[in-house]
């Protein structure tokens, strides 16, 4: 029997989450966003409650949790902030992810336990600035000399690449030819943050997602250990694109979280605020856009859930998980408008949290496989084209 509700210890985190959210991160958030600073105590913050070891074992200083927990505390973060959740959601299922997965045990001990407590963050270099959706035509190159990797090329849109408690950034690299056809041999290899010729770019002047990190990466002969190489070498790409389908149920989880956040935002407004000697709520078509946001956001809560169960099952879910990312990153698309409808002029004010999400919703449609991706993926695995 299929059953959706949360057992007690990830209920309590979720209210646990959900108040950090409403009573630390809501109050001032929004002056991140105006200075367009990254909230270094907010995160450290979110360190010390657990957040970024929820899903890996004690043994490197985890919270012993699962991926699903991880999933719960994206969205509690995102129905207040989607900068601080794709902080957490990249800090963990794209810097430590990989390291936990594909890594030596050397590997995970040195960088883990402070990745998992929030003092440091970890970052992957996957997009190029010619690349985009295309992440096999990787140009950047690593050449083994002397026991060490020299790697030369550029990066583009790196989450958590800059701060001030960066410690690594993983990046995709040619490492050679193929034996199979001659094509591309792409490995993963760490590069500390402060390696020499590893020089991290402005802040990008951003739509959205204002208080979080993104940023050009470029390599000119950096040169890290050989025994810094992340899995098997070749298998880099390979490795990716299964992170990138744990990614997406995380990104579902987050799209979730801000389409929740425009039905809070939107029911509070439209009992608040008068129009012709009435509150708004009380008019039919205010009622009605408020009732499809509610539609639209528990039913991509359950594609993420469904999603995520079939993973922790051990089952197939990479289609599950495009679905899921696919459907409720539109919805939280869908929701963003139609709550800044429900606020009229207010909603196109910065200083009110649907002006935020309105502007955070729309990366949701690209990052992390496009919404046109997601639908290529989900015909293949239907056997179309």
């Amino acid at each position: 029997m299929l059953d959706y509700r949360l057992d007690a210890e990830t209920e309590a985190l979720r209210k646990t989450v959900r108040e950090f959210s409403v009573e630390v991160i809501a109050p001032q958030i929004g002056e991140f966003y105006e200075r367009d600073e990254f909230p270094t105590a907010i995160v450290r913050q979110m360190g010390e409650l657990g957040l970024f070891g929820l899903p890996f074992p004690e043994e490197y200083g985890g919270s012993g949790g699962d991926y699903f927990t991880l999933c719960v505390a994206l969205e509690e973060l995102a129905r207040v902030d989607s900068s601080m959740a794709i902080t957490l959601e990249a800090g963990v299922s794209l810097g430590a992810m990989p390291i936990f997965r594909f890594g030596t045990e050397e590997q995970k001990q040195q960088w883990l336990p402070r990745l998992c407590a929030g003092e440091a963050l970890g970052a992957f270099g996957l997009t190029e600035p010619g690349g985009g959706s295309d992440a096999g035509a990787t140009r950047t190159t690593a050449k083994l000399e002397d026991g060490h990797w020299v790697i030369n090329g550029s990066k583009a849109f790196i989450t958590n690449a800059g701060t001030e408690i960066t410690d690594l950034v993983t990046v995709t690299a040619v490492t050679g030819t193929r034996p199979d056809g001659g094509g591309k041999e792409i490995s993963a290899i760490v590069i500390p943050s402060g390696t020499p010729g590893f020089a991290v770019g402005k802040r990008y002047s951003k739509v959205g997602w204002n208080a979080s990190d993104t940023r050009e990466l470029s390599f000119s002969d950096v040169r890290v250990p050989e025994e810094n190489l992340v899995g098997e070498r070749g298998r880099g790409y390979a490795q990716f694109l299964s992170i990138l389908d744990e990614g997406r149920i995380a990104i579902s989880a987050l799209a979730v979280g801000l389409a929740q956040g425009c039905v809070d935002e939107s029911v509070k407004y439209a009992a608040q605020r008068e129009a012709f000697g009435q509150p708004i709520g009380r008019n039919q078509a205010v009622q009605f856009m408020i009732a499809d946001m509610e539609v639209r956001a528990s039913t991509a809560r359950l594609a993420y859930y469904r999603a995520a169960e079939k993973m922790l099952r051990g089952e197939p879910f990479k289609r599950e998980a495009s679905i899921a990312k696919l459907y409720s990153s539109e919805m939280a698309m869908e929701n963003a408008r139609y709550a800044a409808q429900v606020h009229g002029g207010y909603g196109f004010m910065n200083e009110f949290p649907v002006g935020r999400f309105y502007r955070d919703a729309k990366i949701l449609e690209i990052g992390e496989g496009t919404s046109e991706v997601q639908r290529m993926l989900i015909a293949r695995s239907l056997g179309v084209g």
